[in-house]
């Protein structure tokens, strides 16, 4: 990793006068720390440098390893994201590298560490209706947030084939059977990504931050 990357991202990012940002990153399963510490110091940077910015992060899921969870959330981002993908029965299929437990574990890690918390979908990998609607309830368990469903596109052809669009009806019906089972915020459709319409969300990340008793952005 580029030790002055996190003074390069905070600088860039103070100069764009952002209200909110995203921040991802591919795996780094070849560090030892899985890029926890390097997450940890971008994130502080960033806040120092933009203190009016909401910032989200989107992490892997440090092969479940919840300490160094607890270095990503002591440099306080206002949204820990993690997705889940796809249902339990493929997440193998679809998540070479990842599991379903495992990730649920990281985000359950980060509710009980009271941050906001945010997950993703993507429908149309074959998964059925019940088998979505299983997942949903375990986010709502969690306590999830923020979801995000979105129709999965193949990024090539050596990438897994679509099994199906799903209908926008079908995006409503879900959205619906989500926010009734509690969870706060979701945004549901076949043009949804993780960071879907993510600058919207900012003021949503402030009064969440309000009710969990957490410093606001300034």
């Amino acid at each position: 990793a580029d030790p002055d990357e996190p003074r390069r991202v905070a600088e860039m990012l103070g100069r764009l006068s952002l209200e909110h940002t995203v921040i991802t990153c591919v795996d780094r399963d070849d560090l030892a720390d899985f890029g926890a510490a390097h997450w940890a110091e971008t994130i502080r940077r960033v806040k120092a440098a933009c203190p009016a910015m909401t910032l989200e992060v989107l992490a892997g899921d440090f092969k479940g390893n919840t300490e160094l969870v607890d270095i990503v959330l002591a440099a306080d981002p206002d949204v820990f994201a993690h997705n889940l993908e796809t249902v339990p029965r493929l997440s193998r299929q679809v998540r070479v590298q990842a599991s379903y437990p495992r990730s649920y574990k990281i985000l359950e890690h980060a509710r009980k560490r009271d941050a906001i918390t945010k997950t993703g979908l993507m429908l149309g990998l074959g998964e059925t209706r019940d088998e979505i609607e299983d997942v949903l309830r375990d986010i709502a368990a969690l306590g999830v947030d923020i979801l995000t469903l979105g129709q999965y596109l193949a990024p090539s052809k050596r990438h897994l084939a679509i099994e199906r669009y799903v209908h926008p009806t079908e995006f409503v019906e879900l959205e619906q059977y989500a926010r009734g089972l509690g969870i706060t915020h979701v945004v549901a459709g076949p043009l949804v990504r993780s960071s879907y319409h993510a600058d919207g969300q900012a003021q949503l990340v402030r009064d969440l931050r309000k009710a969990k008793g957490l410093a606001p952005v300034t």
